[in-house]
């Protein structure tokens, strides 16, 4: 009786009482079926996202069987199946070059520099775009913010060979009338980071400021006039409603930069790469691209790579660890 009781209640106090009826009577639908009815009332919102799936199988996990190479003395003639089976011998041999510290050494550095003076600045963009209150000078500001990451690697190269060459290039000769010493950027092992770097930072800015300027839009402006009228500055305002609402999306980043910090793109280090700054720029991508493609030592080459991946994979679910440990906000 008591459970019959409290049936009718539920079945009163809700809306649509017979709806609640039968379902109580009903049993519980099972998974496919409600599958089934959201793909009937979906069905073309699904067609569209086949061919995104069918790009990502092929080109994201389609290749994933070319890894095998890694573990096999690879033969064009004999092909992936055929190859004689060797192992982990060309994992050991990397590890066991003199160029393997060097190599880890550079791009650990050069992605670690990218990283910390990379990072930051994007939030802090995003926070004074979004203080602006002209609409107009706010746009152009945007604008002009996003446009170099339209730029090409190897154009922006070319810019800075025009900019920082050696006798010839622009800063070089307002470093001669100002009295200083011509100075070779490009042949510096110490400058290089440092232009690599830097210009990265500048062509990346505006557009990485775009994800922190959608979550800084999505606040609920009641909160700032709830603020303002407890007598808040801009300061307070910054401090206490913009940095913590875009706090989850800053970790979620940073958590997903640090797991690709071995993963430092081979084409525009190879681009400023010269005879006289490979003490610093020859890094495990430009490495795998000589070796692989220019010497042919295809196994060897997928065996450095497979082992930058399974860097970056460890490192990934380390700060994704720390972060879910420390706070909320985590990938899984």
């Amino acid at each position: 009786m008591f459970f019959v009781g409290i049936r009718q209640i539920c079945i009163y106090a809700l809306d649509g009482g017979d709806i609640f009826m039968s379902s109580l009577s009903k049993p519980a639908k099972k998974p496919g079926g409600i599958f089934r009815r959201r793909l009937n009332s979906a069905w073309d919102l699904y067609i569209l996202l086949v061919p995104a799936l069918v790009l990502l199988f092929l080109f994201s996990y389609g290749p994933l069987y070319g890894v095998m190479i890694a573990f096999k003395d690879y033969s064009v003639v004999k092909g992936i199946w055929g190859s004689n089976w060797v192992g982990l011998k060309h994992f050991l041999r990397f590890v066991n070059s003199p160029s393997f510290m060097r190599l880890v050494k550079n791009t650990l550095v050069l992605s670690s520099y990218a990283l910390v003076a990379g990072f930051p600045l994007p939030i802090i963009l995003a926070l004074f775009v979004n203080k602006l209150r002209l609409l107009r000078f706010k746009q152009f500001f945007q604008t002009a913010s996003y446009a170099p990451h339209f730029i090409s690697t190897v154009v922006l190269v070319g810019m800075l060979r025009i900019f920082f060459m050696a006798g010839s290039g622009m800063v070089n000769n307002v470093m001669v009338q100002m009295g200083m010493q011509d100075f070779d950027f490009f042949g510096s092992s110490g400058a290089f980071k440092h232009l690599y770097v830097l210009s990265d930072v500048w062509k990346s800015l505006g557009w990485g400021s775009i994800i922190y300027i959608a979550a800084l839009s999505n606040i609920d402006p009641s909160l700032y006039e709830s603020a303002r009228c407890d007598g808040a500055k801009p300061m307070h305002l910054l401090i206490h409603i913009d940095i913590p609402s875009i706090l989850p999306t800053i970790i979620t980043l940073l958590i997903l930069n640090t797991g690709s910090l071995m993963s430092v793109g081979y084409e525009k280090a190879f681009l400023m790469q010269t005879p006289l700054n490979t003490e610093t720029s020859e890094i495990i991508s430009t490495y795998v691209y000589k070796v692989g493609l220019q010497d042919a030592q295809y196994s060897f080459s997928t065996a450095v790579n497979v082992f930058n991946s399974v860097i970056n994979c460890l490192l990934l679910i380390l700060v994704n660890k720390i972060a879910r440990t420390i706070g909320e906000t985590s990938l899984w």
